[in-house]
């Protein structure tokens, strides 16, 4: 009868394993959908926050913001090759004076930069000599001696690019200006 004992005994620490077993198990299985829940929350927003990054960097680089120059080793094979345009400088020098009450003079010599292989450009620039040589007397005769610094080149020049491709010229399109000459003299 011990044996009989001994077995019922062991059936009873057999089943008190048994029953502590499915204990633990619910423990971890109650833990792993927690772990697993905080995987996916992690992964989530590791997915979100590279998306933002992305598009914020794919808007950056579009022109949001100021135009950015870069520096390029010139001897590097990897540098592209700036266009070659045409120059039209048939507009000479001009004086004239400016906005200001004290007499200050502004003599401007510039080029007209247009694509290289544009013959109907160079025509209709030729016969609109007289037309541009006006428009640059009056457009400086408008401006202040403030507003000719040499800070503000790169504005005037993109400012009447912008006109005479939208106002004085009908097919040619101006696409670089150059100053060879903008003297601001205030005289005495």
């Amino acid at each position: 009868m011990g044996d009989a004992g001994d077995n019922l005994d062991l059936e009873e620490e057999g089943g008190a394993e048994g029953a502590a077993a499915p204990k633990k198990a619910s423990r971890v299985g109650a833990l792993l959908p927690n772990l697993l829940k905080f995987v996916a929350i992690g992964l989530g927003a590791l997915i979100f926050i590279v998306t933002v990054a992305v598009i914020t960097f794919s808007i950056m680089n579009k022109g949001g913001g100021k135009a950015q120059t870069a520096v390029a080793d010139p001897s590097s094979p990897y540098v592209g090759k700036r266009p070659e345009y045409a120059n039209y400088t048939l507009i000479g020098q001009i004086t004239t004076r400016t906005r200001d009450r004290v007499v200050t003079n502004v003599t401007v010599d510039m080029i007209l930069q247009y694509d290289l292989n544009n013959n109907a450009a160079a025509t209709e620039l030729t016969a609109r000599q007289y037309d541009l040589r006006d428009f640059v007397r009056q457009y400086f005769s408008g401006k202040y001696a403030a507003d000719l610094s040499p800070e503000n080149e790169l504005r005037l020049k993109n400012e009447i690019r912008e006109i005479l491709n939208t106002r004085l010229l009908d097919t040619a399109r101006v696409r670089n200006i150059l100053f060879l000459k903008l003297d601001v003299m205030e005289m005495p």
